[in-house]
């Protein structure tokens, strides 16, 4: 990635920070203390601190210098000191981004300094998108569009034969996170994948056939966190009508969009439902290869229906696996062969194990992060996030 390419992406990403935040005040900032959600304060000043340490302070002997703002370190890693307001973290925001900037235009050949640039760069990117998710959570008006309304549905399966695969990012083929390193064979069955998504008309027929009170369709541990609940996260029924909320405002359900804000134990007992299963991480990334990134609904500003960007589809004729919902699959997290942790050590190891692994992206996912392998992870209880999911065919 250029230098000015990089100037350029920067700018790009604190301005949408700045537009999935700009309007919030007062008892926003703060907000509710769920363990789902970071203070919007805190998490501003947060991802200041962390391209600071990063682009910045680390030394190449690893010590680090000072940060511009006093106390940072204890105040971004803990947040238990109290937080600078909004105007002082806004003008952390700034005189971060201007450093950084500057660096690059002085060392613009220093390709350590441009990795770690490239990692606060998708850090923020990251971050953009879990303010987007706050904003669901807490019930805030969308600053940007709704989903985009219309007919698209889109059945069936595509056949992917077995055989040998590589699996993983290529070496020398740009900026990875080490839980993408390195590609290396993987060995598969043939099998058959959806064309698309669940959507919300499918997945209504679970919910209206009584899939959340049958104990057989969910794990252990799904039936365990599931209690009485009866449908969806964000999901209200009025005299046998399902509407969802988004953002601050309850819609009708579009029938031919992706189902969204399901979990893991939720898109598993559908499968059971359905006779189906969730794909496995490699059988997704196979099924995704080839995807073009550049007509598929990332960075944008809601979902749509399945049926649309045919443009975007895979080699194999998967529509939107690239964009418009996160798509869980059966795989838990977990390092690849000869893992090694990147200088970020806390980025993916602690969570070996214990996350389930997502692919693809959402509507809120700006384009230049996701590739084929990029690999998201959450705990199988998180509905919050911009997630859904395809099936495959049981052999």
């Amino acid at each position: 990635m250029f230098p000015q390419s990089l100037s350029q992406q920067l700018r790009d990403a604190r301005r949408r920070t700045r537009l999935l935040t700009r309007d919030l005040e007062g008892p926003q900032l703060f907000g509710p203390k769920l363990a789902i959600v970071n203070p919007v304060l805190w998490e501003l000043g947060h991802v200041a601190w962390f391209q600071e340490l990063w682009c910045l302070r680390l030394r190449s002997d690893e010590s680090l210098s000072e940060s511009i703002l006093d106390g940072a370190d204890a105040l971004y890693d803990s947040a238990k000191l109290p937080l600078p307001d909004l105007s002082g973290t806004l003008e952390f925001q700034d005189s971060v981004l201007e450093r950084v900037l500057a660096r690059l235009e002085r060392e613009p050949d220093n390709e350590w300094f441009l990795y770690f640039v490239q990692l606060a760069l998708f850090h923020e990117d990251m971050h953009a998108e879990a303010f987007h998710y706050t904003r669901q959570t807490l019930g805030y008006a969308d600053p940007l569009d709704r989903d985009n309304a219309g007919k698209g549905a889109l059945d069936g399966d595509v056949e992917l034969p077995g055989g040998e695969f590589l699996l993983g990012a290529a070496r020398n083929s740009g900026f990875h996170f080490d839980n993408e390193k390195w590609a290396h064979p993987v060995k598969l069955e043939p099998f058959r994948i959806a064309r698309a998504p669940v959507t919300n008309a499918q997945f209504l027929e679970f919910v209206r056939d009584g899939g959340y009170s049958r104990r057989d369709l969910w794990s252990p541990e799904g039936w365990n966190w599931k209690g009485r609940i009866g449908g969806p996260r964000y999901w209200v029924e009025h005299d046998g009508e399902w509407r969802e909320r988004r953002f601050d405002e309850e819609v009708r359900l579009g029938g031919d969009l992706p189902v969204l804000h399901v979990n893991w134990h939720e898109a598993n007992a559908y499968c059971r439902y359905a006779g189906r299963r969730l794909p496995s991480e490699a059988e997704w990334e196979i099924a995704a290869a080839f995807s073009r990134v550049t007509p598929a609904n990332l960075g944008g500003s809601g979902r749509v229906p399945v049926g649309e960007f045919a443009e975007g589809d895979s080699a194999a004729g998967c529509r939107q696996m690239l964009g418009n919902v996160w798509e869980w699959t059966s795989s838990t997290f977990a390092p690849y062969p000869g893992f090694v942790c990147d200088p970020y050590r806390e980025y993916s190891e602690p969570w070996f194990g214990t996350h389930k692994v997502l692919r693809g992206g959402s509507f809120a996912t700006p384009s230049r992060l996701i590739t084929n392998t990029w690999r998201n992870f959450y705990t199988p209880d998180r509905g919050d996030i911009f997630a859904g999911f395809r099936t495959c065919a049981i052999e």
